[in-house]
């Protein structure tokens, strides 16, 4: 038994879902039509018999009635052909019996009902081939009990009758069942199907454009099924914008690498033919290559960088903003020594700490520093400022350059971007990107803004109570 049990078991398993679920539901619906049917019988026989009782305890009164004066009889013609109601009279004395034998069964407790030791009873007995169902009650005053057999074969079939309709409600019930436990599984996973669907089909094209059709409605009034497939439609939309987003960093990468390495390779060749040039030229060719393959190795390794798309996760420590500015800064003065740096280190910011990875954050200062640098006018200034604001420590850094037009400011944090004033400046257009992963890992937000009077400025919100998002 256990063993077609296990059996039974793993063919359900290995059907599909739709299958399982249209046969639980059609078994659910089906046992409750056999349920409700074979309460139906039960009740249906019960009330039948019960009011063949009562026609013959109304039989019964009504004889009695008529039957005063008479003694102890065996039956009439009636009980040889029951037709109509069968009627003895028996003594509780076996000496007063009257002359034949008794057409209605006489027992015991028939005996006992006559002398008052006992309540009427009901019994079932048969009668010249035919089923009667017999009431046996005291006759008042008298020691005698009144016998009174009407048919039964007639509830009988009645009862017959209705278990065969009851049946066929039931087989009926049942089919219904069935169409409805398809209709409802084939229903309900139509939302599963469409996103099966969906799902082989981005496996066999690899396009994650695609998406899942979702019924028109009330957005208040999504089953769950829908709220699946809306899931799903947004897990589809991240992974197209990711998509989108290694495609255009591979274009982008390699626009970016072409004029280099081109550069490269024309001081590659020019210093393969050195015994044609003079020493000048030698030493200049050579010193582009250098400064080219330092710029290369430069962007490659931001390129590796921006392409995991997260931050590494070493250990982190306690670091102190204001230090990281002030060696920040002190780096940009002798990089950028026609650019006057100033910091501006509020007292209660300059012993706060922070959870956070310093080479890291040195990074994105100096990437901040390098790209205001690069706009400011000779001889302008940078200023840097670190003060603590509502809880958080926020950092700026403001040059009075060009600033950032309206129609790229959404766009300065984006990988290779570069503005129309900046596209003539040295630079890959990565710094800035770096800058905001960076920030992101840690916890903060970076924002760029046009700075009152000219310029732009940078400003870095750093939380103190929040450890950093994918460092440690």
């Amino acid at each position: 038994m256990s063993g077609r049990r296990r059996l039974g078991g793993r063919w359900v398993r290995r059907r599909p879902l739709r299958t399982r679920l249209a046969l639980a539901a059609s078994a659910a619906v089906a046992l409750v039509a056999v349920g409700v049917c074979a309460a139906a019988f039960v009740v249906l026989r019960v009330q039948m018999t019960r009011q063949l009782d009562l026609n013959l305890a109304q039989t019964a009164t009504q004889l009695l009635q008529r039957m005063r004066n008479w003694g102890p009889t065996t039956g009439d013609a009636s009980c040889q052909y029951p037709a109509a109601a069968c009627v003895q009279i028996v003594p509780a004395d076996p000496a007063k019996d009257a002359r034949g034998p008794y057409v209605l069964p006489v027992s015991a407790a028939t005996r006992e009902v006559a002398a008052g030791h006992r309540t009427p009873y009901y019994t079932n007995f048969t009668v010249a081939s035919h089923p009667v169902r017999v009431f046996t009650t005291r006759v008042p005053h008298r020691d005698e009990v009144l016998q009174v057999a009407l048919r039964s074969d007639t509830v009988e079939r009645g009862v017959r009758q209705a278990a065969w309709a009851l049946g066929a409600v039931g087989g009926a019930g049942v089919l219904l069942a069935a169409g409805l436990g398809y209709w409802v599984s084939r229903t309900g996973l139509a939302p599963v199907a469409r996103l099966t669907a969906t799902a082989e089909r981005i496996a066999t094209t690899r396009d994650p454009r695609h998406r899942i059709d979702l019924p028109a409605g009330p957005s208040g009034h999504e089953d769950e099924l829908t709220r699946l497939a809306a899931s799903f439609n947004t897990m589809l939309g991240e992974l197209e914008q990711s998509v989108t987003a290694q495609r255009r960093l591979v274009a982008d990468a390699s626009h970016e690498l072409r004029t280099p390495l081109t550069a490269l390779r024309t001081n590659a060749e020019l210093l393969a033919r050195a015994d044609r040039l003079t020493d000048a030229q030698r030493d200049r060719a050579s010193g582009a290559l250098t400064r080219q393959l330092r710029e290369v190795t430069t962007l490659v390794n931001d390129l590796i960088e921006l392409a995991r798309d997260e931050e590494p996760r070493p250990l982190l420590e306690q670091v102190r903003p204001a230090t990281l500015l002030e060696h920040a800064v002190a780096a940009a003065r002798e990089h950028w020594p026609d650019v006057a740096f100033t910091t501006h280190i509020v007292p209660e910011a300059a012993d706060t700490t922070l959870p956070g990875v310093p080479a890291r954050l040195a990074r994105l200062l100096s990437n901040l520093l390098d790209n205001a640098a690069k706009f400011s006018p000779p001889g302008g200034p940078v200023e840097t400022e670190l003060a603590p604001v509502a809880g958080e420590l926020h950092l700026t850094v403001r040059d009075h350059g060009p600033g950032i037009a309206a129609d790229d400011l959404p766009y300065v944090f984006d990988r290779f971007y570069r503005a129309q004033a900046a596209r003539a400046l040295p630079g890959s257009g990565l710094g800035l990107a770096m800058a905001r992963q960076i920030a992101r890992a840690h916890g903060a937000e970076l924002t760029a803004e046009q700075a009152p009077g000219g310029g732009a400025l940078f400003r870095l919100r750093m939380r103190g109570a929040e450890p950093p998002t994918g460092a440690g």
